[in-house]
């Protein structure tokens, strides 16, 4: 069985696709921080924090194989 990925416990595969295209990568994350309770950081994902947000959540699921949990969980 392949490992569970972050985006909605997809495979780490399927999740590091999405994780590759910005406009997918943007829409999996803003509504994974929602789902999570991390309302600041979905809404940081949304107004414009995009680019540096999402260079961080690559290059953490190439590393790690999961996204960035340390940016604004309250």
């Amino acid at each position: 069985m392949a490992k569970k990925g972050d985006y909605f416990g997809l495979d780490y595969i399927v999740s590091l696709i999405l994780a590759i295209i910005p406009f997918t990568s943007w829409i999996c994350g803003v509504v994974t921080r929602f789902k999570e309770g991390a309302i600041i950081a979905a809404i940081v994902r949304l107004i414009g924090g995009f680019t540096i947000v999402w260079v961080l959540d690559l290059i953490c699921m190439l590393l790690n194989k999961k996204i960035c949990r340390f940016l604004f969980i309250i």
